[in-house]
């Protein structure tokens, strides 16, 4: 593992912790490879009872470092990275928890989808996915997953206005579980993931395996269709565009 992505356990708990505070720890192709390679060595170790996600300095992750993504293989592939890790994420079997902080964005909230629990910082928190405005479509099964979370109405606006979300608003959409003061989410969070880690479990594993149930496939289904229709985005003059003006409003340094 690189630094980029740190990983801890302890007591039960292992700690994914993205560590890119420079860059809004944006992700890159490597993180993504070192996120889904951890999942499956937690979900492999019996010592590791449940998995934390979290971010480093002023926020969970600002999405896909778009300059990485665009240098990186083709998207439509089962072994590209991101692919590989949001195909990882219905499939783990343990609690996944996240604690999420600062401006999150794109895949930083649809991977909450994917956790058992989240809770969220109070006062920094802001969920966006703003995928239309960058000329794409949303992915990890959100087009799926989301409308049953919040219903219809409510995904639609998130999605195609891309508008953010604070915490106490999330939680009463049932997006988050908690919202936690700033100051106090990491011991919070690991505080409840201490407290699964201590429940007996092959009873936890059943009772997520339960509650996640997915006998049709629908999930994996929906990724797949929907990770050709992001590769289509990506060749597209729209999504060009706004790569165009997002690197330009990064070099003037605004």
């Amino acid at each position: 593992m690189s630094d980029q992505v740190q990983v801890t356990s302890r007591d039960g708990v292992c700690e994914l912790r993205l560590n890119r505070p420079d860059k809004r720890n944006a992700l890159t192709l490597d993180m993504y490879r070192e996120l889904a390679a951890a999942l499956a060595e937690a979900d492999r170790d019996q010592q590791v009872r449940a998995v934390l996600l979290s971010g480093a300095g002023a926020c969970f992750t600002a999405g896909n470092d778009l300059k990485d993504l665009l240098a990186g293989p083709a998207f439509d592939s089962a072994d590209h990275p991101t692919v590989r890790f949001v195909h990882a994420l219905p499939l783990f079997s343990k609690p996944l928890l996240a604690a999420v902080h600062g401006p999150t964005v794109g895949i930083g909230v649809t991977m909450l989808l994917h956790c058992d629990l989240v809770l969220a910082a109070r006062r920094s928190t802001r969920l966006t996915m703003p995928f239309v405005q960058l000329g794409l479509v949303p992915e990890a099964a959100s087009s799926l997953l989301l409308p049953r979370r919040v219903g219809p109405q409510r995904a639609a606006e998130l999605l195609l206005l891309g508008e953010a979300l604070d915490a106490p608003t999330a939680q009463a959409w049932g997006l988050v579980n908690r919202v936690v003061d700033d100051e106090g989410l990491m011991e919070e969070a690991r505080s409840v993931a201490g407290a699964l880690a201590e429940r007996p479990p092959e009873a936890v594993r059943r009772t997520k395996q339960l509650l996640r149930l997915d006998p049709a496939g629908e999930i994996r289904a929906r990724m797949d269709v929907e990770v050709k229709e992001f590769t289509a985005c990506l060749a597209g003059e729209e999504f060009a565009a706004a790569a165009r003006a997002f690197f330009e409003k990064r070099r003037q340094g605004s």
